[in-house]
């Protein structure tokens, strides 16, 4: 790939990634308008946006950002208030920019002149004037008020090329953009403008010391001089990060100050100050303070700016951070799983022999394996707020369509889960999302003739539960009535007439495929080929959903997802001579099961320590053949709340499972959700214990196979 590619797939990566900051924003400045950090935060994603597709070649798009960017300056100097139109607007010009950054529009079709003609209205009404005052005067704080917003200070020195002029930058203009992220001071350096004879009028001869006080970081403040920051003289120092303790005995003195701004060396301050004796000497001459006294306070004042660099340096390593791309990580996935099955090799050939120190190599081997999955897992984890945060704008214009008011509650975004497991997750919700939009809150007149607010609520959750994540969707809408369900069941001829279901049952009917209860089509839904995907969705990403519903209260799907879909800890099990894993967070514990007599055998049950527990035999559930062992081993798994013993001959142990798809031929094998490859090369079948346990369970007769 030439640099000019890199350099155009880079700038799509960092757009795309502010097109979603800029959607977010938008969204919270609908609740939030006179929220001006919103305001600012929008107007650099597109000033961003503009900038950089000018640099790389983007032209349309920079052309069309510019027109969106000019309102919301407006905006930022409050001559144009924010509005409904102008939110509508802005969201369908952020989709715009994502198709043309996608290659999918030009920026010639008739929703860029849409959006155009409204942002001209808009500036028409509000601001007929604004050519005459578009920057209002910005009041530039006092340096004294440095420090009261923000816990952040940094210097910076600001030495524009001389030719900026003819690239057409205002340097002035990114100083007060400076002073949008907090309090600014700055003194002017003019040292270098020269006679007037000499002087070009399109040259730039200033400089800038800046002192700035915000809660923004270095990043931030650096994004403010991304297009100029290759051709000037740019310095940004930290003086000051957010938690650092800083006292007046840590505060630098003007020398010091001078060294680090480079306008002084340590030798011409020594020189000077070598003219005039120290202070502490001073002082001891002068019989004020002892000379052990002065000593001792230098050692304290040396302690703390040591301690004071210590955690300026933490707080920055803290905020690093790279961008990876994600085929990257995934690669990297894969050749630790291939790391851990050699591993697993190792060790199991080093016990068949009496090398200790084979053996300590293995077991070294084992222990940075683990560490290094751990680390790698670790960094595929990422915050479920990223999917969240596009819910808002679907629910937005989904309840604008459809004319019903819709609020969006997200919980437990800073939820980790695997980056795969959370991009499969998005088409899933999407669909449950948009059944409680069109069938399960109700029209607001219908919600206040049900003595209900107008405004409906759809709540969204995300939690650790045990080794799982535990996600929901809750409405307080009109729920699902089961007895409709079934009659429409029996209707389509999904169930016979004579069926006997539990309510559970009756509700899980949602999830067959060409299941609705849908009077007519839409273009939302309708057509009963939505949930019937979510549940293959789910069941693909080795989860569990779950449906409860009250009538007029509201309706709550729960979906149990693992944290991730490469390697698990599992418990290896052997019966006859076929191994099976058992994923680890899953198992209790093991008890032991003496070879029960035929009348025993009938019960299936464990009397364990006064509970008693249901348990299947894994020889029968896969027609394994051979003779039971006298004392068989059981293994006691925990689902949905509810205990189930797995009954096998030997438990083998622990073992680090790196998970393989099965093919098509086993894609319907019930109970079995993929499979590994053992120490000695073999393969070992990985159980799905829900769906072994469902599997087992009395086929009611009445239900065809595919519900």
């Amino acid at each position: 790939m030439s640099v000019e590619s890199q350099n155009q797939q880079a700038f799509r990566d960092e757009a795309t990634e502010l097109l979603g900051e800029l959607e977010n924003s938008l969204l919270e400045l609908e609740h939030n308008p006179e929220d001006q950090e919103l305001i600012n935060r929008v107007f650099r994603a597109m000033h961003t946006i503009k900038g950089s597709g000018a640099m790389f070649g983007f032209e349309d798009i920079a052309t069309f950002t510019h027109e969106v960017e000019s309102v919301f300056e407006l905006v930022r100097n409050k001559l144009v208030p924010i509005s409904k139109r102008l939110l509508d607007l802005t969201l369908m010009a952020r989709d715009q920019i994502l198709a043309m950054l996608q290659g999918e529009d030009s920026g010639s079709g008739d929703q860029t002149q849409t959006v155009i003609t409204g942002l001209k209205e808009i500036v028409r009404l509000h601001a007929p004037e604004q050519e005459k005052t578009a920057v209002e005067e910005k009041t530039i704080p006092r340096a004294g008020e440095i420090g009261d917003e923000g816990t952040n200070v940094f210097r910076i020195r600001f030495k524009p090329d001389r030719r900026i002029f003819l690239t057409g930058s205002n340097p002035y203009g990114l100083i007060l953009d400076l002073a949008d992220l907090g309090h600014e001071s700055h003194v002017l350096l003019t040292e270098e403008v020269p006679l007037l004879q000499e002087l070009d009028p399109e040259s730039c001869y200033l400089s800038w010391d800046i002192l700035l006080s915000t809660p923004q970081n270095e990043d931030a403040v650096r994004e403010i001089f991304v297009f100029v920051e290759e051709d000037c003289d740019l310095q940004i120092s930290t003086l000051m990060t957010t938690g650092s303790d800083i006292d007046d005995s840590a505060h630098k003195r003007l020398g010091e100050i001078l060294i680090d701004r480079g306008d002084l060396t340590e030798d011409q301050l020594r020189q000077v100050l070598g003219q005039q004796k120290p202070l502490g000497a001073l002082l001891a001459e002068q019989g004020l303070v002892p000379p052990a006294k002065v000593r001792s306070a230098l050692k304290e004042q040396e302690q703390l700016r040591q301690k004071q660099t210590v955690v300026q340096q933490q707080k920055l390593d803290q905020g690093s951070s790279i961008r990876v791309p994600a085929e990257k990580l995934d690669s990297l996935v894969d050749l630790v799983g291939e790391l851990v099955t050699v591993q697993a090799r190792l060790s199991q050939f080093a016990t068949q022999f009496t090398d200790t120190a084979l053996v300590s190599i293995a077991e070294d081997l084992e222990r940075l394996s683990d560490e290094l999955r751990d680390s790698t897992l670790g960094v595929r984890m990422l915050p479920i707020g990223t999917t969240f945060n596009k819910f808002k704008r679907l629910v937005r214009d989904l309840s604008n369509d459809l004319g019903k008011e819709i609020e969006l509650v997200t919980h437990g975004a800073e939820t980790e889960l695997d980056k795969t497991v959370i991009e499969r997750l998005n088409d899933p919700l999407v669909h449950l999302l948009r059944n409680s939009i069109d069938h399960g809150i109700e029209l607001p007149d219908e919600r206040q003739a049900a003595d209900k607010p107008r405004t409906g609520t759809i709540v969204l959750t995300a939690e650790h539960s045990g080794g799982e994540v535990l996600i929901q969707i809750t409405d307080d809408g009109a729920g699902i009535d089961p007895t409709k369900l079934r009659a429409k069941a029996v209707e389509r001829g999904i169930i016979l007439p004579e069926a006997d279901l539990t309510e559970q049952e009756m509700l899980g009917l949602i999830f067959a495929p060409g299941f609705s209860t849908a009077v007519k089509v839409t273009n939302v839904s309708g057509r009963g080929v939505g949930m019937d995907v979510v549940k293959r969705n789910i069941d693909a990403l080795r989860g569990r959903i779950h449906v409860e519903s009250q009538i007029g209260r509201g309706t709550t799907i729960s979906i149990r997802l693992p944290l991730t879909l490469a390697i698990i800890d599992g418990l290896q099990v052997r019966v006859g001579s076929e191994f099976f894993i058992l994923p680890l967070t899953l198992v209790e514990e093991c008890v032991e099961l003496v070879n029960q007599n035929d009348q025993d055998e009938k019960k299936r049950f464990l009397n364990l320590r006064g509970e008693i527990v249901p348990y299947i035999r894994l020889r029968n559930c896969f027609g394994i053949s051979g003779r039971r062992p006298p004392i068989e081993q059981v293994v006691i798994t925990t689902t949905e709340d509810q205990r189930m013993g797995i009954v096998v001959d030997t438990v083998v142990g622990e073992h680090q499972t790196v998970i393989k798809s099965l093919g098509r031929v086993y894609r319907d094998v019930k109970g079995l959700s993929g499979a590994t490859v053992k120490g000695d090369g073999t393969l070992a079948l990985i159980l799905d214990i829900p769906g072994l346990v469902q599997s087992v369970q009395p086929d009611k007769g009445s239900m065809q196979k595919h519900v």
